[in-house]
């Protein structure tokens, strides 16, 4: 994916969060800016963490497992995030919501776009 697709995927990614804030009571976010870097905090630590434990774990990952680590990389982009605020109940539901949004706009994760180029 070249940097428009990525810098295209996180404007989405800001723009589903801002949606996640509005409908979530417990999960707030300040602006456009702050979701679009609580989006970047997210998808970095989802790989970082992607990384060092393998697919299963991660929040891109299909099952409970992936579903906890996403509310828990949500409730610790806060401290990273100016702008953001969530409780851990908030934080377990904007990963419900996400989850929910994403059956709907499937997303690759970092690890499987790179291979796909590295294929070609």
């Amino acid at each position: 994916m070249h940097f428009l697709g990525h810098l295209v995927r996180f404007i989405v990614s800001a723009l589903v969060l801002m949606v996640v804030a509005w409908i979530v009571p417990a999960f707030q976010i300040g602006g456009f800016w702050s979701a679009f870097f609580l989006a970047l905090v997210i998808a970095v630590g989802a790989w970082i963490i992607e990384a060092i434990f393998g697919k299963r774990i991660t929040p891109f990952g299909r099952g409970i497992v992936g579903f906890l680590v996403s509310a828990l990389v949500i409730w610790l982009a806060q401290f990273i995030v100016s702008g953001v605020s969530t409780t851990i109940i908030g934080a377990i539901l904007a990963a419900l919501v996400i989850g929910i949004v994403d059956l709907f706009i499937p997303v690759s994760t970092p690890f499987e776009s790179g291979r796909d180029e590295r294929a070609r």
